[in-house]
C-alpha cells in the first residue's frame, strides 16, 4: 500500500508561541520540545533591538532588489540569470511579480531573442524557465543544433556549462516532442564522457549534480544551495545582495518551521494515535517533509498545517491494513468508512472506533475551514474520497491474501489511489480555493473531477515507491509492487528489465504532467506548482538507492533544528 503521507490533526485550535519551543528529533522522527534558557530582561530588550535592526536592513536589501529586477526586464541574459539563482536559492516568493514581469518579456520576444543565436546556453536556459512558468514555447528552438543526419552536433570544449543547461531544458519534454528526447540523449551521453576527462572537482560535481537531480524533476540541489552557490558559473554584481538575502531569509523560515513542527508535536502527543497504534509508523518530522516541499512559501504556514492533517491519516490507515488488522476487521471498516456510519461503528474494535472517530472530526473541521473562507464545503466529497481509498486498500489487501496478484495495469490503477496522493491532494486543491468546474463538491459520480496533474503525480509516487529497494524503516507490512506484477505478466523478463520499463513508464508520467501545467491551464498556477513539487520531493523521498540524495533529505530535516550555515 501507500508509503505516502504525513500527518493531520485539530491543528487550527493550537496558538502559535511568540517564541518558540527549540525543538529536536528523536530516531523515530518524533519532535522533542526542549526548554530554551532562561534569559533577562536586558538581554532580551537587546537581542530585540538587534533583531528589529537586522529586519529592517533586510526589508532594505529587499526593496534594492526588486527596484534593481525592475531595470532588468528587458535584459535578454542576464536577467534569466538572476531568475534562476533566485529559484535555486530558494526565495522566489520574495521576487514573484518581478520574475513575472522579466519572463513575460522574455515570452514576448521569445523568437526574436532566439534569432540566429548559436549560444545554446542562453537559448536552453529561456526555454526552461519559461515552461517552468507554464508558457508554451516551441521545442523548434533546437533544430539548430540538430543535424538531420549526424544529430546534435556543437562544439564540445568549454562548453560544459551548455550542456549541463541543454540537459536541464530536455526535462521539460511533453509527448511528441523527438527533439527534446534527442537533446536529452545527446548532451547526457556527453557530460557522462566529460566525466572521464581530466576535469576538475568543480566542474565534475556540477555535472554529476545535473546528471542525478535536474532542477525539474528534484529537490535534491535545493536542498543544499552551498552547492549551487560554489557551482554558479560567472561572477555577477548582485549575488552578494542576493546571498545576503538569501541568507536573512534562510533564517526567517527556519523559525517559521521550528513554530510548526511544535504545533505538530503538541498536536500529535494529544490526538493519541500514536500511543493508540503502536503497530502504526509514527514519523511526524519526516512526514512533515512533504508538507514543506509541496508548500514552500513560507506564508502558507496554515495551509501546510492543514495538509499535515490528511496525509497523517493517510499513513495510519494503510498500517491498519497492512499489518493489523484482520479481514473480517478490514472489510467492516471499510464499510462503515463508506457509509459513514457511527451505529455501524460500534461494532469495530477499539483502535479502529479510534481511527475512525478522528477521521470525522478531521474531515468535518476541514470542510468548515474550507466553507468559511471560499463559500462552499467540500466534506461530502472528501468523504468519498477516503471511501474510494480504504475500498483501494482492501482490493490490495485481498489481492495479496489470496496469492493472486492482478496485471500491472490494474496493479497501477489501484495503486494510483492508495498511494494517498489524490487524497492528499484534493484537500489542497479546496485549500488552495479551487473549486470542481461546473459540478457540486457534493458529486456522487464515480469519476473525480480533479484536475488529472494530481492523478500524474499519484502514478509517479506508486512506481517510485514500488521500486525502492528496501522496506520503510517502521513498515513491516507487504503490499505487492508493481514490478512484481509486471515480471509475472512477462515471463523471461529481468529484474532490470522491468526496473527500466517502470522509469520509462515515469518518465512518460512526467512529460503529460508537463503538459498539464502548461497553459491554458484549469487550474490556479499556485496549484500546478504544488503539484510539481510533490512530484519532484517523491524522487527524493523514496529513491533508496540514492544514500547521497537520502543524506541530503536527513541533512535538511536536521536542518529545522539547528542554524543554517552561511552561503
Amino acid at each position: 500500500m501507500s508509503s505516502y503521507s504525513l500527518r493531520c490533526s485539530h491543528f487550527s485550535s493550537l496558538p502559535v508561541t511568540a517564541s518558540p519551543t527549540k525543538v529536536s528529533t528523536a530516531d523515530s522522527g518524533f519532535v522533542t520540545p526542549q526548554p530554551n534558557r532562561v534569559q533577562t530582561s536586558s538581554s532580551v530588550d537587546r537581542e530585540q533591538t538587534h533583531l528589529d535592526d537586522s529586519r529592517i536592513k533586510h526589508e532594505k536589501k529587499v526593496k534594492s532588489l526588486i527596484d534593481f529586477l525592475n531595470k532588468m526586464v528587458n535584459e535578454p541574459v542576464e536577467s534569466l540569470i538572476i531568475v534562476d539563482t533566485i529559484q535555486r536559492l530558494g526565495i522566489k516568493s520574495l521576487f514573484r511579480e518581478q520574475i513575472k514581469a522579466i519572463l513575460q518579456w522574455q515570452y514576448t520576444h521569445f523568437s526574436s531573442l532566439n534569432h540566429g543565436k548559436d549560444d545554446v546556453y542562453e537559448i536552453a536556459l529561456r526555454f526552461r524557465l519559461l515552461r517552468q512558468e507554464g508558457y508554451y514555447v516551441p521545442a523548434d528552438v533546437f533544430e539548430y543544433f540538430n543535424d538531420k543526419k549526424k544529430g546534435f552536433v556543437m562544439k564540445l570544449t568549454g562548453n560544459i556549462k551548455g550542456m549541463m543547461e541543454l540537459y536541464e531544458a530536455s526535462q521539460m519534454s511533453i509527448e511528441g516532442e523527438d527533439i527534446l528526447d534527442e537533446a536529452e540523449y545527446f548532451s547526457g551521453k556527453c557530460l557522462h564522457a566529460l566525466l572521464m576527462c581530466d576535469l576538475d572537482h568543480k566542474q565534475a560535481r556540477m555535472i554529476e549534480s545535473t546528471l542525478r537531480y535536474p532542477y525539474r524533476k528534484s529537490f535534491a540541489r535545493l536542498l543544499a544551495p552551498q552547492s549551487f552557490v560554489n557551482d554558479m558559473p560567472g561572477v555577477y554584481s548582485w549575488m552578494e545582495d542576493l546571498l545576503e538575502v538569501a541568507n536573512r531569509e534562510r533564517r526567517i523560515v527556519q523559525s517559521v518551521h521550528q513554530k510548526e513542527i511544535h504545533q505538530i508535536n503538541t498536536w500529535w502527543k494529544e490526538l493519541g494515535l500514536g500511543e493508540e497504534m503502536k503497530f502504526a509508523r509514527d514519523q511526524p518530522l519526516k512526514w512533515y517533509m512533504w508538507s514543506m516541499a509541496i508548500l514552500p512559501d513560507p506564508s502558507l504556514s496554515e495551509h501546510r498545517i492543514e495538509l499535515i492533517k490528511p496525509v497523517s491519516l493517510v499513513y495510519i490507515i494503510d498500517d491498519i491494513f497492512d499489518v493489523h488488522g484482520t479481514a473480517d476487521e478490514l472489510i467492516l471498516f471499510t464499510e462503515v468508512i463508506r457509509r459513514w456510519d457511527n451505529v455501524c461503528a460500534e461494532q469495530l474494535p477499539e483502535y479502529m472506533k479510534i481511527c475512525f472517530k478522528i477521521l470525522g472530526d478531521i474531515t468535518n473541521d476541514f470542510g468548515n475551514i474550507i466553507f468559511k473562507k471560499h463559500g462552499w464545503n467540500p466534506t461530502r466529497f472528501l468523504k468519498q474520497m477516503w471511501a474510494d481509498l480504504c475500498n483501494a486498500f482492501l482490493v490490495e489487501f485481498q489481492w495479496n491474501a489470496s496469492g493472486k496478484l492482478p496485471n500491472a495495469d490494474d496493479y497501477l490503477k489501484n495503486g494510483t489511489i492508495t498511494s494517498g496522493a489524490p487524497l492528499v491532494l484534493a484537500h489542497l486543491f479546496f485549500l488552495m480555493g479551487q473549486n470542481i468546474t461546473n459540478q457540486s463538491t457534493d458529486s456522487k459520480k464515480e469519476e473525480e473531477p480533479l484536475p488529472n496533474a494530481i492523478f500524474l503525480v499519484a502514478k509517479i509516487l506508486r512506481l517510485w515507491d514500488d521500486l525502492g529497494c528496501a522496506q520503510d524503516e517502521n513498515q513491516n507490512g507487504y503490499d505487492g509492487s508493481y514490478v512484481e506484477c509486471y515480471l509475472r505478466e512477462m515471463p523471461g523478463s529481468s529484474n532490470q528489465s522491468a526496473r527500466e520499463h517502470v522509469m520509462e513508464l515515469i518518465s512518460k508520467l512526467w512529460k503529460l504532467l508537463n503538459k498539464e501545467c502548461l497553459s491554458p491551464c484549469p487550474s490556479s498556477a499556485p496549484f500546478r506548482e504544488a503539484c510539481v513539487n510533490a512530484a519532484k520531493m517523491v524522487s527524493l523521498m523514496y529513491n533508496y538507492e540514492d544514500k547521497h540524495g537520502l543524506e541530503l533529505l536527513q541533512d535538511h530535516m536536521k536542518s529545522f533544528i539547528c542554524d543554517h550555515e552561511t552561503l
